[in-house]
């Protein structure tokens, strides 16, 4: 009887242990990891490869959301960076990853707010899942051979007149003067990604 009983209980500590296990948000890759190519809807259902977008001189992938209110604050400084890089090869590719924003609304949004970048839905947040982006907006920038040389923060506050440090434009400034990039994480901060 004594065996049952702990038979059962153990098999009750692993079920916990599972569930528990299985709602954690997996680690985002180390820094100089190669980020795997990957494919998901542009806001017009065409489907889109991180390839096909990716800049000659790298990408930036930015979480983004359409109802939080840290990402909207960023939604000019996502677009100028877009602008201001594009010519230097770095291309800027928006992921909305919450459940309860569909492509139509992030359509409606982009446009609202002038965001010529592309940007893509990760349906059950797949991708958002494989980077372990937690937050909006989230930055991960990546070489010309989608390896991670820059992961956090697009800088350091929300409110535009108190920016002090601008970690993601210094990372991608020293990638282009093929200098190391100094500092390679800064934590982000924003709306937590609403999951599938």
């Amino acid at each position: 009887m004594k065996t049952r009983n702990l038979s059962i209980l153990l098999v009750l500590v692993f079920v916990v242990a599972g569930v528990a296990f299985a709602g954690e948000i997996p680690s985002p890759p180390a820094i100089g990891a190669t980020i795997d190519e990957f494919t998901l809807p542009d806001v017009n259902g065409t489907e889109r490869s991180l390839k096909s977008l990716a800049g000659k001189n790298g990408t930036v992938l930015i979480f983004i959301a359409v109802q939080c209110p840290v990402s909207n604050a960023y939604n000019e400084r996502m677009e100028k960076l877009a602008e201001d890089y594009k010519a230097k090869g770095i291309a800027v590719i928006g992921i909305n990853s919450n459940v309860a924003e569909d492509a139509a609304a992030v359509k409606t949004h982009a446009a609202e707010h002038k965001l010529a970048f592309p940007i893509l839905k990760d349906p059950g947040n797949k991708i958002a899942d494989k980077l372990g982006a937690t937050v909006t907006p989230e930055a991960y920038f990546i070489d010309v051979h989608n390896k991670l040389l820059y992961h956090g923060r697009i800088d350091n506050s929300r409110n535009p007149a108190q920016i002090e440090n601008s970690d993601l434009r210094n990372a991608l400034d020293a990638a282009l003067a093929d200098k190391p990039v100094d500092k390679t994480e800064a934590k982000a901060f924003g709306c937590t990604i609403k999951r599938a």
